[in-house]
């Protein structure tokens, strides 16, 4: 079944619009989000046997792709700047996490409290609204906002302390 090129084709229509979506807010243009999906898929029908049947076939697909997505600004040596703790619309411009690699910044997000780590990822990288956590996490629509302003204001915090050394001390002593 990995290699049954009717059934990838299958997976595939099921599940671009949401990946596509999903990298549309992170990528440049169309052109790079669709080689991001694509190489998405690609990781997908490579690992498919990997799958367990543990959670929805979605997620995982949506894990692989944003691996993906990580990996494609990870090659081109450029910032990480769809983590930024801004709103996701709106233009970034000299913010702190202009001078982080994708591995700090990914770092930062891990030593969040698991709630607003959670909360964080699911809006700012997954893409779900407020409504659409609240339901998945068993919490109100306001209880998601807050962990996410929460989030993004621990992690605007540490990386404005950043002064280009490393990424732990300050981190752990806050």
């Amino acid at each position: 079944m990995a290699n049954d090129r009717k059934w990838q084709e299958l997976l595939y229509r099921k599940y671009f619009s949401s990946m596509m979506a999903m990298c549309m807010r992170y990528a440049a243009d169309r052109e790079e989000a669709m080689t991001i999906v694509n190489d998405g898929f690609m990781r997908v029908f490579k690992k498919i046997h990997l799958y367990s049947g543990k959670g929805s076939l979605e997620g995982w697909i949506r894990r692989l792709v944003w691996h993906s997505l990580a990996d494609h600004y990870r090659k081109q040596a450029r910032y990480l700047r769809f983590l930024v703790a801004e709103e996701r619309d709106a233009p970034i411009y000299d913010s702190p996490a202009d001078n982080l690699y994708a591995e700090d910044i990914l770092n930062l997000v891990e030593k969040l409290p698991p709630a607003s780590r959670e909360v964080f990822r699911l809006f700012a990288i997954e893409g779900y609204s407020h409504a659409e956590i609240g339901e998945k996490l068993g919490i109100s629509d306001g209880t998601s906002k807050w962990h996410l302003n929460a989030a993004r204001t621990k992690l605007k915090d540490w990386m404005a302390k950043q002064n280009g050394s490393a990424i732990t001390g300050e981190i752990e002593a806050g």
